[in-house]
């Protein structure tokens, strides 16, 4: 975790020639401006300007003009770029022409999402996520194929995975930009792998998962792939999801494990209405529902049918939401599942039974009478405009 006055320092003494300063727009994706080291003083204490009418979703011509102020703590060497005149990235907050927090930047809404956690009810989320994703070939135009690097399946080794050097070099690249991946593995479908990260605050997790997008496109590409982060590149195929692991420290560093029944209760209550900001695309909703990806609003021990799994091995301890997938914007969805925690956990939200049966079975799953979440984008977007709970997160956000 770097200061400002080491950021400065750092930058003379390692020959940093480029500052890539990066935020996001309301989908997620990774923007980013790039200065001289002359510069960096006044980003610190003035902000750089960028033109907010050219970003979706941000504003008009009107009114366009927003800051960038750098994250120290952010601080990382892009470690593919050259070794002399080094480049580095930073993340940064956007801030209105006044210097109060632009509403729609979504890394600020869950930094005030994680104060009220922790003034509200004293603890702190933390936040592990596995992620999936597909690898294809590219064509003789270096355009992408619908043709898999590979035709392995769950957990299987070289040579019938192909994927194993590019995870190898992922895992390594992350390591160098101070991140820690958990494992890494070759999933169900045929060029199909899986990273899985430790669990950290909820920012620094959605940081993560954002430089991990980042660096598998860009490994990709330089072994001449295609990375797919889409929830359902391949029609029959499994899908492309984000797992969600969710546990919680008290502000002391200790764990209560009296809250995690009101936070399982939270979520699931709010799950309908937050949907749509977990699951963005149309092609969302062909993932739900197939191939081991859940649909109904249902919680169980042990259990991979149901939408929340409380591990067996520590069932008391953590959560797992299956739900969300790789396009989702981390920001918004943690700070959505943050405050159905604490919705939880203030009213004392207690979960439903938990769910025993096979629910990928139709015919088991159709007796219990569950309800589904959303089943395509546009019931999931009419679910969260009309929510009540989402306005009050998310403003005029949709």
């Amino acid at each position: 975790m770097y200061t400002k006055s080491e950021v400065l320092d750092f930058i003379q003494e390692e020959d940093v020639k480029f500052i890539r300063l990066a935020f996001f727009d309301l989908k997620g994706k990774q923007k980013n401006i790039s200065i001289m080291p002359s510069e960096l003083e006044r980003a610190f204490e003035h902000g750089i300007p960028f033109d907010a009418s050219a970003i979706e979703g941000f504003e008009g011509p009107e009114k366009s003009e927003l800051y960038l102020l750098p994250d120290p703590s952010t601080l990382a060497i892009i470690p593919w770029r050259p070794a002399t005149g080094k480049v580095v990235r930073m993340f940064c907050d956007i801030l209105n022409p006044d210097k109060t927090p632009y509403e729609r930047d979504s890394r600020s809404i869950l930094k005030a999402a994680c104060r009220r956690l922790k003034e509200e009810c004293s603890i702190e989320m933390m936040i592990g996520t596995e992620v999936e994703f597909y690898l294809f070939k590219l064509d003789e135009k270096g355009e992408p194929t619908q043709t898999p690097f590979d035709n392995a399946g769950y957990m299987d080794i070289a040579p019938e995975d192909h994927g194993e050097n590019i995870r190898r070099e992922i895992c390594f690249t992350l390591e160098q930009m101070g991140i820690t991946p958990e494992a890494s593995h070759h999933e169900e479908g045929p060029g199909q792998n899986e990273i899985d990260f430790h669990y950290s605050d909820a920012l620094s997790a959605a940081d993560n998962v954002a430089t991990f997008k980042w660096i598998v496109n860009t490994k990709a590409a330089s072994n001449g792939l295609y990375a797919d982060f889409s929830p359902k590149p391949i029609a029959d195929q499994p899908g492309n999801g984000m797992h969600i692991n969710i546990s919680y420290l008290t502000t002391n560093g200790t764990q209560d494990n009296a809250l995690n029944p009101y936070i399982l209760g939270g979520i699931l209550k709010h799950i309908e209405e937050i949907t749509y900001y977990l699951n963005p695309t149309q092609r969302s909703y062909a993932r739900l529902g197939s191939s081991k990806a859940p649909k109904y609003i249902s919680w169980g021990n042990g259990n991979r049918s149901t939408l929340i799994r409380l591990p067996s091995d520590k069932p008391t301890q953590r959560l797992e939401l299956r739900s969300p997938d790789p396009l989702c914007n981390p920001y918004i969805t943690l700070t959505l599942i943050i405050h159905a925690a604490i919705d939880g956990i203030k009213n004392k939200i207690e979960p439903p039974a938990a769910t025993e049966e096979n629910l990928f079975d139709e015919k088991n799953a159709k007796t219990l009478e569950l309800k589904t979440i959303p089943g395509s984008l546009s019931e999931a977007r009419k679910i969260a405009e009309q929510s009540s709970f989402v306005k009050s997160v998310l403003g005029g956000i949709i």
